[in-house]
């Protein structure tokens, strides 16, 4: 079976990948899956993170004791990650709709995704329209984006960048799908694996 296109779309918050996966979605040509990170814990894992949230508050002799909810998320985006292959093994397009802030999360998502075609998208505009964007929003805390810019953004290797402060999402969505349509070597990912380029 052929694998599923997976269309990773590296940017800040509100640097506007939300927008362009809905074009994605919503065009007739090629069928696509949009998984994002924040739909993965909000809604498939609600119950799951009340349940660490409420029972998990105290430890068993009712002291308070702080241990790193890290070994919870950490599993979840593995998880996350995971997923996107095994969309991928069975034939589905995917659009990736995540945050790269973390070296290790995303040396692991390279690993589990290096043998598929992952069509890497740069998603980027300037941090002055970020901090705009982000005024204009009220599910976002403010200066999120502007506290992830350097991170995300020091990976230099993509197949695609598109600036959302110049570019509308149905513009980007149809350089994408130009992209897909020429048959085009997904090759970012390959580089940054042999080059063993991570998050900071």
């Amino acid at each position: 079976m052929k694998q599923g296109i997976i269309v990773f779309l590296n940017g800040t918050s509100s640097s506007g990948k939300t927008s362009i996966s809905r074009e994605l979605l919503n065009q007739n040509e090629f069928s696509f899956h949009h998984l994002s990170i924040d739909d993965f814990f909000h809604e498939l894992f609600h119950d799951y993170i009340d349940f660490i949230n409420t029972k998990c508050s105290k430890s068993a002799d009712g002291e308070d004791v702080e241990v790193s909810v890290q070994i919870i998320i950490d599993s979840l985006v593995n998880l996350f990650y995971s997923t996107v292959k095994f969309m991928s093994e069975k034939g589905i397009n995917v659009v990736v709709d995540t945050v790269n802030d973390n070296d290790e999360r995303f040396n692991t998502c390279l690993g589990l995704l290096i043998d598929h075609p992952v069509l890497f998208v740069g998603v980027t505009c300037s941090k002055e329209e970020l901090i705009r964007r982000e005024e204009l929003r009220e599910d976002r805390e403010s200066g999120l984006a502007i506290s992830q810019y350097d991170i995300v953004y020091c990976l230099n290797e993509y197949d695609i960048e598109l600036n959302t402060e110049t570019l509308r999402p149905n513009e980007c969505a149809n350089l994408i799908l130009n992209f897909i349509r020429s048959n085009g070597e997904y090759s970012a990912f390959k580089k940054l694996k042999n080059r063993s380029v991570g998050v900071l």
